[in-house]
């Protein structure tokens, strides 16, 4: 067998199939004494809603500046990652009431399967009627730390790489509770989110060699326009 059909088959073997454990919109709400806005705190729904290039009917962000539009359609979150959490307070002698019920993270999507590890930037799937990719990772804010009453939080997500994700929408449609995600195509590069992360908010670019895959990393055409300046900008600033 031809080496790319090899490579074909194994990513098909790989295909992600998984289904929306919970479906979350919000719109912004008084976040701040300082009058700050934030729609993290989004709501279940039990029922199909549109999702669009920029998001769901009744989704909103606050700031659109560093929120939303078509790279940052859709946030979805690991349902796995709740009982890392979980685990993680529980050493500090501390039960967060936020890690509950699927939300705490400000996701609109909540699912098994997707971990950072296992998605790459361009990995298409149908949910529902949309077909969505993968654009780029959610970086965490101070806000997350505001929402859960915990300094620090947003370092110990960036540190843990449980980042969550973005999709951006190829094909619009109606999204429901309980619909399957399915793996349509897989991207063929080894830029898993976790990597992705890694390299651009996680330190990684410190690391050697981190220069040409950077570069490279800068022309990758699926991941987000912000996320590929970001990588144009921190190889500027490296020697060599």
């Amino acid at each position: 067998m031809p080496m790319g059909m090899v490579h074909l088959v194994r990513y098909a073997l790989n295909m992600i199939l998984s289904q929306i454990d919970v479906l979350l919109i919000g719109k912004p709400k008084a976040f701040h004494a300082d009058g700050t806005m934030s729609a993290m705190a989004r709501t279940p729904v039990d029922r199909p809603v549109f999702l669009g290039k920029n998001g769901f009917e009744g989704d909103q962000v606050a700031d659109p500046i560093v929120h939303g539009g078509a790279d940052k359609a859709v946030h979805f979150y690991p349902a796995e990652h709740y009982p890392k959490w979980i685990a993680h307070f529980a050493a500090e002698k501390f039960v967060h009431p936020l890690l509950d019920q699927a939300g705490a993270f400000g996701e609109n999507i909540s699912a098994s399967g997707l971990t950072e590890d296992k998605v790459r930037i361009g990995d298409r799937f149908r949910i529902g009627k949309a077909l969505v990719e993968v654009a780029q990772g959610r970086q965490p804010c101070w806000k997350l730390d505001h929402h859960f009453g915990v300094h620090g939080l947003s370092s110990a997500v960036i540190n843990s790489g449980r980042c969550g994700g973005y999709f951006r929408v190829i094909e619009e449609g109606a999204v429901a509770p309980g619909d399957s995600i399915q793996q349509l195509h897989a991207a063929e590069h080894d830029w898993t989110v976790a990597r992705t992360f890694h390299l651009l908010i996680g330190g990684g670019h410190r690391a050697e060699g981190a220069k040409s895959q950077l570069r490279a990393l800068a022309t990758l055409e699926t991941l987000a326009e912000s996320w590929r300046t970001r990588a144009v900008k921190l190889a500027g600033m490296m020697r060599g």
